[in-house]
C-alpha cells in the first residue's frame, strides 16, 4: 500500500522500500510470488547492470527477472541484441538496454572530462582525442575486432604517436590511444561484440547520441525514479561527474519543473522527479544475495544507512560499495558472501553479521537456490567466515 505524503519529508525506510520495489527486490523472494519482468526491463530498472564480472551481471538480472538464467541474458546480449555491453556510468563496463543507448551516449558524452590521471608525456591533445574516437568509429563500422586488431587500425588511421607505449597496464604498457577507449564507448563509437575465443572484441553499435540537454535531463529523471530522493552530490558520485556540473544540471531541471525538492532523512534537501512523491508505508522485508557491484548497493544513499554499524567496515572497501557481494536483510546490508564455481558445483559461503532466525534462513536458502538457477549450476550453502578479499 502506498500513501501520498502530507509533508515534504521522506524517511529512510520509505525511500529504501521504494528503491527496493522499483528494483524488483521487494516482496516475496520466490519467483512464484513475484510478477514477471523481462531481461531488458530488469536492466532498465537498475539503470544498467555492472558487467566487469559478467556472472555478477547475470545474477543481478536474474534476481529481478524471475525464471531468467544466464543463457537468457547472453541471448539478449549476443543474439537478440536487446542488450548492449559497453562503458556506462563511472566509465565501467555495463549492460544497457539497446533502445536506451541514444540516451546513455548523449548523457555520458556530455559529462565534462576531469583532469588526466596520466603523466604529462602520456597525455593526448584534444585534437588527438577526436582523431582516435573517429578512427575507432570508422574501424569498427561493420566489423568486429579484437583489441589488438583495433589498435593496429587506430594507429594506421591516426599516426605512430597513438601507438606509443606510455600507459601503465597490468603486466606491461599499453599504447597511448587506449586511454580514450571508454570515451569512444560514451560517444557511441564502440561497444563489445562476442568474445573471440578468450579475447574481447568490439564493434560500432551504430547509435546516434541524443541531444545532450535532452539526454542528461532524461537520465536525471530516470535516476531519481530509481534511487531518489537524492542530491546532486549523490548523482555526481554515481555517474563519476563533477559536482558543480551536477549541481547546475539539477538547478536547470528544477527551474523547468522537471524535478522537485523534498526533505530526506539523513541528507536534508534532496530531489525526486516532479510528481513522484508516493512512497510505501511498509518497511522493507526479505533476504537477498546481491552480487559484486550490484546497482542497488552501489547507488543507494546515504551509504551509512544501507551499510549500518559493522556492515560499513565489513562490506565496504574504504567506503566504496560493490567490492564485496552482500547479504541484504530487510533492506539493509547484514553480511557478505562469496561463491566459488567448479564445473556445475557452486560453493556459496555466507557470513552473516548477526544470527538469522528460521524464517530468514529459509529465505536465504531460497536465494541460494535461485543463484543456482540463474547461473545454471548446483549450489551448496555454507554459513561461515568469508576469507576472500574485496574485488579489485
Amino acid at each position: 500500500m502506498t500513501t501520498r505524503a502530507r509533508t515534504t519529508t521522506v524517511s529512510w525506510p520509505q525511500a529504501n522500500a521504494r528503491r527496493l520495489d522499483r528494483q524488483f527486490l521487494h516482496g516475496s523472494p520466490s519467483p512464484a510470488g513475484r510478477p514477471a519482468h523481462d531481461v531488458t526491463g530488469a536492466v532498465a530498472a537498475m539503470l544498467g547492470a555492472h558487467a566487469q564480472v559478467l556472472s555478477a551481471a547475470e545474477h543481478s538480472v536474474g534476481l529481478r527477472a524471475p525464471g531468467t538464467t544466464r543463457t537468457d541474458v547472453r541471448t539478449a546480449l549476443w543474439t537478440d541484441r536487446s542488450l548492449v555491453k559497453t562503458f556506462g556510468p563511472r566509465g565501467t563496463v555495463h549492460l544497457l538496454p539497446a533502445e536506451e543507448l541514444p540516451m546513455w551516449t548523449g548523457a555520458l558524452s556530455a559529462v565534462p572530462a576531469g583532469g588526466s590521471p596520466f603523466a604529462k608525456d602520456a597525455r593526448m591533445t584534444p585534437g588527438q582525442v577526436e582523431a582516435v574516437v573517429t578512427a575507432v568509429a570508422d574501424a569498427l563500422t561493420g566489423a568486429e575486432l579484437t583489441i589488438d586488431e583495433l589498435s593496429d587500425e587506430v594507429i594506421a588511421r591516426t599516426g605512430p604517436w597513438a601507438g606509443d607505449l606510455v600507459m601503465p597496464a597490468f603486466q606491461g604498457m599499453w599504447p597511448r590511444w587506449r586511454q580514450v577507449l571508454h570515451l569512444a564507448g560514451h560517444r557511441g563509437a564502440l561497444c563489445y561484440a562476442p568474445n573471440r575465443g578468450r579475447k574481447a572484441a568490439y564493434t560500432n553499435p551504430g547509435t546516434t547520441p541524443m541531444d545532450a540537454q535532452e539526454a542528461t535531463g532524461a537520465l536525471v529523471r530516470r535516476y531519481l525514479r530509481a534511487y531518489g530522493p537524492a542530491t546532486p552530490a549523490h548523482f555526481a558520485q554515481w555517474l563519476a561527474a563533477p559536482r558543480g556540473w551536477a549541481g547546475r544540471l539539477f538547478e536547470d531541471l528544477a527551474g523547468a519543473g522537471a524535478i522537485e525538492e523534498v526533505v530526506f532523512e539523513g541528507s536534508g534537501a534532496a530531489w525526486v522527479a516532479a510528481g513522484d512523491t508516493r512512497f510505501p508505508s511498509a518497511a522493507p522485508r526479505g533476504v537477498r544475495l546481491l552480487p559484486y557491484f550490484d546497482a542497488f548497493a552501489v547507488a543507494a544513499r546515504p551509504r551509512e544507512r544501507l551499510f549500518p554499524g559493522a556492515a560499513y567496515d565489513r562490506a565496504l572497501a574504504g567506503g566504496q560499495a560493490g567490492n564485496f557481494p552482500v547479504l541484504l536483510v530487510d533492506g539493509t546490508v547484514a553480511g557478505v558472501w562469496h561463491q566459488r564455481r567448479s564445473g556445475k558445483r557452486i560453493a556459496v559461503t555466507v557470513e552473516s553479521l548477526s544470527p538469522l532466525d528460521a524464517g530468514r534462513t529459509r529465505e536465504l536458502e531460497e536465494q541460494v537456490e535461485r543463484l543456482g538457477e540463474v547461473l545454471e549450476g548446483t549450489p551448496e550453502l555454507t554459513m561461515g567466515e568469508v576469507t576472500v578479499g574485496g574485488h579489485a
